[in-house]
């Protein structure tokens, strides 16, 4: 069997498969640990970014509670401040109209008043008429003058 060409072909491919197996099986195992570890390296990053989309997402709808409890707040201020104004000026508008009505009311007076001076400077103008016509009629001129003299002589006294 030692003699055998077969069977020394037999041990030099063993060993050279022996001699090309360790190698080959230390690179293949040196490929695999680096593609392994590609993959760990990988699967840690996806991890990771899985967790930083997780934590944007929770601020996100954080953020998002708040600028809707902040909107509506700014909706309920607003509405109470529109409440305020238009109950301010229905205020102003009562003083307005509580102040030109108080106008109104002293014009109406002071109008009163001029109408009842004007209705009496009348009333003087046709009395003092008629008491001239009536005078020139009955009275002669020396009684009438008499007359006119006392009058103007009292008029001082009847004025104050």
């Amino acid at each position: 069997m030692l003699e055998s060409p077969e069977f020394w072909v037999a041990v030099g491919f063993v060993l050279l498969v022996a001699g090309i197996a360790r190698p080959a099986a230390r690179s293949i195992t040196t490929a695999l640990d680096a593609r392994s570890a590609r993959i760990e390296a990988s699967l840690d990053e996806a991890r990771k970014l899985r967790e930083e989309a997780q934590h944007l997402l929770t601020e996100y709808q954080r953020k998002q509670r708040d600028a809707a409890r902040e909107s509506r707040q700014i909706v309920e201020q607003a509405r109470i401040d529109a409440e305020r104004i238009a109950a301010a000026a229905r205020a102003d508008l009562e003083r307005a109209l509580e102040r030109r009505e108080a106008v109104a009311r002293e014009k109406i007076a002071r109008a009163e008043v001029e109408a009842l001076r004007g209705i009496r400077a009348l009333a003087i103008d046709i009395a003092i008429a008629a008491t001239e016509r009536v005078i020139a009629e009955r009275l002669a001129p020396e009684q009438a003058r008499s007359l006119i003299d006392s009058a103007i002589a009292e008029l001082p006294g009847q004025i104050s």
